[in-house]
């Protein structure tokens, strides 16, 4: 499939008394696709008009990021949960699978803990919550000064040197700054005290010095009800590609597929195989169906114990219950 680039009019609708801005683009069945952390819905792009081709997609920026508006506001991930099903609401749209990277798999994750009757399928893309670790970078927002030391980087003579060295380094494709492209606009945007204080506050409702604080392990076995896909780069530099492993203890269901030599935006590096896995997950998993009698048992039981591992000579066997 040759890459298509589609840059559909942001549309803006208010809620709550704050501006939310959107995109929408195409018919069939709904994608909700959820940016990370500084970015907007321009990180979709290169998936946004394959997509469109088979699905509705409504891509946001999300509260504080690109043109929706940065109020001082709740950034949690509930709050933002609740803000996606608002958004929905008023595009009179019920039910959603939404595809959330970075940060955005967080929410993602979250709405379909809150909102599972509104959650037909769950796709993450290189996303927090699945184990401590996140590059030194993220956790330096939550120190002190770096609102007042991120003011002088983004300077206008300063800031235009940096974002130009970050996309020089970028087209090298050399690993460790493959990424760097992206992280140019993200940069570029903290040039608005706003979306400083903003990106500031989300940042530290998830993360601190020594790390990811929030996380989905304990409540993945609620994926029973839910198909999940997770992507991810192999050479992610900003969430270990290992945290993937991760998934196949939480929700051994889950389809996990690593993109070899991608980096943390693998929807941008490989938009064609992307959109590939993507319509095949959709195609492939009947959408889920919430059951209030099912969703109830699945919290009374909680996770499953795994069974015991017994030593042998031959090796670990599992031992009945």
């Amino acid at each position: 499939m040759a890459e298509q680039t589609m840059r559909p009019t942001v549309e803006h609708v208010i809620i709550h008394g704050h501006r939310r801005a959107y995109v929408r683009a195409g018919q069939g069945p709904v994608l909700l696709l959820l940016h990370g952390l500084g970015c907007d819905h321009t990180t979709w792009a290169p998936v946004i008009g394959p997509l469109a081709e088979h699905f509705t997609v409504i891509a946001p920026d999300l509260l504080g990021h690109g043109d929706s508006d940065k109020p001082r506001a709740d950034y949690s991930l509930g709050g933002y949960a609740n803000g996606m099903r608002d958004l929905l609401t008023v595009l009179g749209i019920d039910k959603v699978t939404v595809v959330g990277h970075s940060f955005g798999g967080g929410v993602a994750m979250q709405f379909a803990y809150q909102f599972p009757e509104r959650t037909e399928r769950l796709m993450l893309v290189a996303p927090g919550g699945l184990g401590p670790e996140v590059t030194p970078v993220i956790r330096a927002i939550t120190m002190p000064g770096f609102h007042q030391a991120m003011a002088l980087l983004t300077m206008p003579g300063v800031r235009h040197v940096g974002a130009g060295g970050m996309r020089a380094l970028a087209r090298t494709r050399l690993p460790l700054v493959r990424d760097l492209d992206e992280v140019a606009t993200i940069y570029e945007s903290f040039a608005d005290p706003r979306a400083r204080a903003a990106i500031r506050h989300v940042v530290r409702a998830v993360v601190d010095w020594r790390g990811q604080v929030v996380t989905m392990v304990d409540r993945a076995y609620l994926t029973q009800a839910m198909p999940m896909c997770v992507v991810w780069g192999s050479a992610d530099q900003v969430i270990p590609a290992r945290h993937a492993e991760h998934v196949a203890t939480v929700a051994p269901d889950a389809w996990v597929e690593v993109l070899p030599g991608a980096g943390h935006f693998p929807h941008k590096e490989h938009p064609e195989r992307f959109v590939e896995l993507l319509r095949e997950f959709a195609h492939r998993t009947p959408a889920a169906t919430y059951h209030r009698g099912r969703w109830r048992a699945l919290l009374k039981n909680g996770a499953p114990v795994p069974a015991p591992v017994e030593a042998t000579a031959s090796g670990p066997t599992q031992v009945s219950a």
